[in-house]
């Protein structure tokens, strides 16, 4: 059982998710996953969030275990996404008197998802709306579009304890341990990476405008739907969100190749070698057949500069690189120094295709490099060149 008293009355009830493949269908999950819920207990006791409804058993126990017999007279909904809302049926089943909270389009989505029609379930909040639930206050607060229409966040105004559903969260389960001074956090840094760009990437703007909205706010903790619970490295978080939805980067390359006999990749290991001597020390290549998309994404969003390779393939783009290209223009990539190289056999398709995608993503190629079968020496300098000029690019940006 993962509970723990997280601050005075405030109570992780979660669980860990171990079984799950890939979340939402897409993104593997090599440490498992946790799905964070909580209890704040005082004249009233309201429960944030519920889980998925696979582990609702274990997460029915820990609720009964912290009420201790009492009733439950609150389920606040921040986020519906079925790995958050999953086991409200589960809770209104066990809880009747329950009062669901969210704003109107949670209540919509619950009803449509859940088929929970009886209005006497719901209590709609608006942006600013407080509840008072004894010696504590909620104060509920819209941030649209992080990453659902419906998301809001729940704030506890007397220990300043933001319930911030997916913002600041990540892969990863938690193993014993909830808050973030109670263990080593390495991985979920790495893992928070492949959650922005995975799941949020596209929603920069709203997440920005979230930030902005909770800026002037007295917070100690935050508690997401997902990882650890931020208290020491509270502003580590914030600062790498706000990095993220913001487009802003490390130093380092990210070279992404796709290949059918290898002539392409040759072209890829030159440009590496030519990034490592000009002194770049984080260069991350990838064979997009291969490598999993989420990972790339993850990097790609880390890093500042990008560089993607691939043949002609049936007058496309060789399909993994296509599917990378449809994934970067769907998260609306900005601020990055872009150069291509596209090879081709007896007619020539990607290095236009490779410019079409630039103009769409709104990013300008610094290099666009055609190769023709196995190519030439010319080539290998034309490839070195463009290294070079994304080292400059780079220092740019």
């Amino acid at each position: 059982m993962n509970i723990k008293e997280i601050s005075g009355g405030i109570y992780y009830v979660g669980v860990n998710d171990r079984t799950t493949q890939r979340f939402e269908g897409l993104w593997p999950l090599p440490y498992g996953v946790s799905y964070n819920s909580y209890i704040i207990k005082s004249d009233k006791n309201v429960l944030v969030d519920t889980v998925e409804q696979s582990e609702a058993g274990l997460f029915i126990e820990n609720i009964e275990k912290v009420l201790g017999g009492k009733d439950l007279d609150y389920l606040v909904i921040n986020h519906m996404e079925p790995d958050h809302s999953g086991s409200i049926v589960d809770i209104v089943n066990r809880y009747p008197n329950v009062k669901i909270v969210g704003n109107a389009l949670t209540i919509n989505m619950i009803k449509g998802f859940y088929r929970l029609e009886n209005s006497n379930h719901y209590l709609a909040v608006k942006d600013g709306d407080t509840i008072n639930i004894g010696d504590k206050t909620l104060k509920f607060i819209m941030t649209p579009m992080v990453h659902w229409p419906e998301t809001m966040m729940t704030y506890v105004c007397e220990p300043a304890i933001m319930f911030t559903g997916d913002a600041f969260g990540t892969f990863g389960a938690l193993n014993g341990a909830v808050i973030d001074h109670e263990m080593n956090t390495d991985v979920y840094f790495h893992e928070m990476y492949r959650y922005y760009s995975n799941i949020v990437g596209k929603y920069g703007v709203h997440v920005q405008k979230a930030l902005a909205k909770v800026a002037g706010i007295d917070i100690k903790m935050i508690c997401p739907t997902h990882g650890p619970v931020w208290v020491e490295e509270f502003a580590r978080v914030v600062e790498l969100t706000d990095k993220l939805s913001k487009g802003e980067a490390e130093d380092g390359v990210v070279i992404v190749y796709g290949t059918m006999y290898g002539n392409t990749a040759r072209y890829a290991e030159i440009a590496a070698q030519r990034f490592a001597e000009n002194g770049i020390k984080n260069i991350k290549v990838y064979n997009a057949t291969f490598a999993e998309i989420s990972d790339i994404l993850a990097d790609i969003f880390r890093y500042k500069g990008l560089v993607i390779g691939g043949p002609t393939y049936s007058a496309n783009l060789f399909p993994p690189i296509e599917a990378l290209l449809k994934a970067l223009e769907v998260r609306e990539l900005k601020n990055k120094a872009l150069g291509v190289f596209g090879s081709y056999t007896w007619a020539s398709s990607a290095t236009k295709l490779f410019h079409d995608y630039s103009l769409r993503l709104g990013l300008p190629l610094v290099s666009n490099v055609e190769i023709r079968q196995r190519g030439s020496e010319q080539n290998e300098e034309d490839i070195r060149m463009m290294a070079d000029n994304i080292v400059h690019a780079i220092k740019l940006l």
